[in-house]
């Protein structure tokens, strides 16, 4: 049975404004810069420059503001919608004011970027070079290298590559034939390249030293028990059992530590050497905010990108005003109509992305200048340990601002100080209680345990157990599950992991 029923409730939407803002939040300076190049080119109405003095309100004018309610007025006429539609397919650029000759100059006058071959180029380089006129082969040699990932190793299973072939070529090949190809890639340079496991990329690499090395010294003896020890005690070296492996082979300690230091030598990713020198780029962070310390006191400022000078061509308001001023004198056609209706919705998107950039400059300044105080002892010293506990509420109650708000803020974000450029994320971390009863930030706790591993005998690496004393000695009274917590956010793995020889 249908009923109906009245039903009252309050909802909160956000607009497409606030949506926009959020989302301006969110991204770091560097995407700030792309972002706004994005609208730039978007939207003919906005460009970069200062905002002129004559126009109130990011170009918009008393005369503008009587021309809203006559164009309102004129919208019930058409369907504004499918005229917009319209207009972009017939004339997408009517009204842009871009330079097609200037654009040409700027890309012959750009710098172009280096080409550099890749490392699956390489591989397939070092095939071309091997002069096997089978395209058969070759079809499966180039399957084969474009499986291997970034690190080097085969990821796929010869089965799945026999079906890639047939799927995308219409060819049936075989597993013995993927595996015959494979083994002749594994020859390729870098040693190792087209391993499946780490332990088949070091007997690789460690049957290519065998093969070398024709002196018959006790070099090579060291290369045979390193093979040895790869092939049949991998469990046991990869656990660092180190009195199994001395057993098994019948080693002292001093022979054990000349086979370990040559497998030490080999390459755990294969590929990492080539991508280094060959296929990797440096990667920059571009700082959001910089703190600098001028005699004790701290100067905050806003990275450039994140304050770009933009405003409303005026070219454009100008065109209402003509607009206006035909429409009092002669009247004007739908036509005229609809194309300013369509300029002054751009003015309004422009004023929009205008307004939301200020603010996001605002709401950046306003939560670093928070963090900047609240962590204050740390940017005048740089000592880790001075950081006090903060978590997001803790700046929001200062702001004025929301948890969420705070969160976009800080995430993805970098502040340069002279003790480098550092995470904003990274400055907020829980609290813990010393034994004097004082509230620490876990940083410290973090840093302090770090301090405390390097420091370690290496040949007799602390416990977590002994890690909990040690910290207890020094004031913080911390269980050792929670130990074994902070050295795995650390990455530092556990004792037996640590251990080295004398």
């Amino acid at each position: 049975m249908l009923r109906q029923k009245l039903k009252q409730q309050q909802l909160q939407k956000l607009s497409p404004q606030q949506i926009q803002l959020m989302k301006l939040l969110q991204i770091p300076a560097l995407n700030l810069e792309q972002r706004i190049k994005e609208e730039l080119e978007a939207n003919p109405v906005l460009e970069e420059g200062e905002s002129e003095d004559e126009m109130d309100d990011f170009g918009r004018d008393s005369e503008e503001s009587d021309m809203d309610e006559e164009i309102t007025q004129e919208e019930a006429d058409f369907e504004l919608d499918e005229y917009i539609d319209e207009y972009i397919d017939e004339d997408p650029m009517s009204y842009n004011t871009y330079n097609l000759e200037d654009h040409s100059k700027e890309e012959i006058d750009r710098p172009q970027a280096e080409y550099r071959s890749s490392f699956h180029d390489f591989l397939e380089q070092q095939w071309g070079m091997l002069e096997i006129n089978d395209d058969r082969k070759t079809l499966i040699a180039l399957q084969i290298i474009g499986s291997i990932d970034g690190d080097g190793y085969l990821r796929r299973e010869p089965m799945s590559i026999c079906d890639d072939i047939l799927f995308a070529h219409n060819m049936d090949v075989t597993e013995s034939e993927v595996n015959e190809i494979l083994h002749i890639i594994q020859l390729f340079e870098p040693r190792g390249v087209g391993a499946r496991s780490l332990q088949e990329a070091l007997l690789i690499q460690i049957r290519h030293k065998i093969q070398e090395d024709i002196h018959g010294n006790g070099t090579l003896t060291r290369k045979r028990r390193a093979e040895a020890i790869l092939e049949d005690y991998f469990d046991a070296f990869s656990k660092k059992h180190y009195e199994k492996l001395a057993r098994g082979l019948d080693l002292t300690e001093d022979q054990l530590k000349g086979v370990l230091d040559e497998i030490l030598k080999l390459n755990p990713k294969p590929a990492s050497a080539y991508a280094e020198t060959k296929d990797q780029r440096t990667q920059y962070v571009i700082p959001d905010f910089i703190v600098e310390n001028r005699e004790g006191e701290l100067v905050l400022s806003l990275e450039s990108r994140n304050a770009p000078d933009l405003r409303v061509n005026g070219y454009y308001a100008d065109m209402l005003r003509s607009f206006n001023h035909k429409k009092k004198e002669q009247g004007v056609s739908k036509k005229e109509k609809e194309a300013v209706l369509f300029i002054k919705q751009k003015i309004d998107s422009a004023r929009w992305f205008i307004d939301a950039i200020l603010q996001r400059q605002q709401t950046l300044y306003k939560t670093m200048y928070a963090i900047m105080q609240y962590q204050k002892d740390f940017f005048l010293s740089g000592d880790e340990r001075t950081l006090r506990p903060m978590i997001l509420k803790d700046i929001a109650e200062l702001t004025g601002l929301d948890i969420s708000t705070v969160s976009r803020v800080a995430s993805s974000k970098y502040v340069q100080t002279e003790f480098g450029t550092k995470l904003l994320k990274g400055f907020f971390s829980e609290s813990v209680q010393n034994t004097s009863g004082e509230e620490v930030s876990t940083l410290e706790v973090k840093k302090i345990l770090q301090d405390v591993i390097e420091e370690e005998n290496k040949v007799k690496p602390l416990s977590d157990e002994k890690l909990k004393s040690v910290l207890k000695t020094r004031g913080y009274n911390i269980a050792r599950r929670t130990i074994a917590k902070y050295r795995e956010q650390l990455g530092i793995p556990v004792a037996r992991l640590r251990r080295q020889f004398a």
